[in-house]
């Protein structure tokens, strides 16, 4: 929405708001219509630029990046992280090998 167009909107709500207190009798009733009036033009200020934001694929890949970016900068720890698991696994199937007995199939 431009902001001309919010700027005429105002004016129309200041407009029809003025006319509430003045030709509706009831206070509390022009009231109301002044706080409706209100929030439709909060939604028409936000509604103005829903079309702007960018579409799914434009933020996947946004996303996509600040990634590989990410991955970049910690390979150093994964890679020593890798490193760690694999020799750790390495020492559980070497203890697994020295505690199994002839003939132990591994059932339980």
């Amino acid at each position: 929405m431009s902001k001309w167009r919010l700027v005429l909107a105002v004016l129309i709500w200041a407009t029809v708001s003025v006319f509430a207190f003045v030709a509706v009798g009831n206070v509390i009733v022009a009231g109301g219509m002044v706080v409706f009036g209100f929030v439709l033009l909060l939604v028409l200020a936000m509604a103005g630029d829903w079309e702007r934001h960018p579409d799914y694929e434009a933020r996947e890949l946004a996303r996509a990046r600040r990634r590989a970016v990410k991955r970049q900068r910690t390979a150093g720890a994964r890679a020593r992280d890798r490193e760690r698991w694999e020799a750790h696994q390495a020492k559980q199937a070497e203890k697994a090998a020295r505690t199994r007995t002839p003939g132990d199939d591994g059932r339980g």
